[in-house]
């Protein structure tokens, strides 16, 4: 797995898209783009961009971690 470049939420953009999910989780461009496109994951469609709100997706992780305790 690889590592996250970011530290804390606060650090990342209003809107993320497919390379900062991935930089965010550790997971490869195509792994976090599979995700975006899931039902349940907090993403939305702008044209023909694909972006998840910063707030939204720190509210998905966190409901991530609870699931997984």
């Amino acid at each position: 797995m690889r590592r996250s470049m970011y530290k804390n939420f606060e650090e990342l953009p209003l809107f993320l898209n497919a390379e900062i999910v991935a930089k965010t989780l550790g997971v490869s461009p195509s792994t976090a783009y599979e995700l975006m496109h899931e039902k349940g994951f907090p993403s939305l469609r702008i044209g023909n961009r694909i972006v998840v709100p910063k707030e939204k997706f720190q509210q998905w992780v966190e409901e991530q971690m609870r699931g997984a305790k």
